[in-house]
């Protein structure tokens, strides 16, 4: 059995939920990333930010992101995995929400993220062409 952990890539810094988009935007470019983790003042997971979201969501909206916190767009279902889960319950869950990033917590902390590069490094062809088409798939 292949782990989450076993194919998650580590070193995830989070943007704190109090944070504005501004900050978050330079984070990103900073670390060269489309997203980053959100994670309140109890250092728990609070939901995921991305660079579409900052530009959509905030700026295209009218909103000034030195003005909007990070923890202003986290709204709805957190999607995660717990690090020791099967790598097909991972792949599940990124099919079924079409989420290309997916957290990985151990003990309630986040330890890691799959995205789709991970997915890339340590699937077979044929299962990574079926989860990426899945993640893309129009509903």
């Amino acid at each position: 059995m292949t782990t989450a952990r076993e194919i998650m890539h580590f070193g995830c810094e989070c943007v704190g939920e109090n944070e504005t988009l501004d900050v978050a935007a330079k984070m990103m470019r900073e670390m060269d990333v489309g997203a980053l983790p959100v994670c309140g003042t109890d250092d728990r997971l609070k939901g995921i930010i991305t660079d579409r979201d900052i530009v959509v969501r905030c700026i295209a909206a009218g909103h000034d992101p030195a003005k909007v916190r990070t923890g202003d767009l986290t709204e709805g279902t957190l999607v995660w995995v717990n690090a020791d889960a099967d790598v097909d319950d991972a792949l599940t869950a990124m099919q079924e929400n079409q989420i290309r990033r997916l957290p990985v917590l151990e003990n309630h902390r986040l330890v890691g993220m799959i995205s789709e590069a991970d997915l890339a490094a340590h699937l077979p062809d044929e299962k990574l062409a079926m989860t990426v088409g899945q993640i893309y798939a129009q509903e």
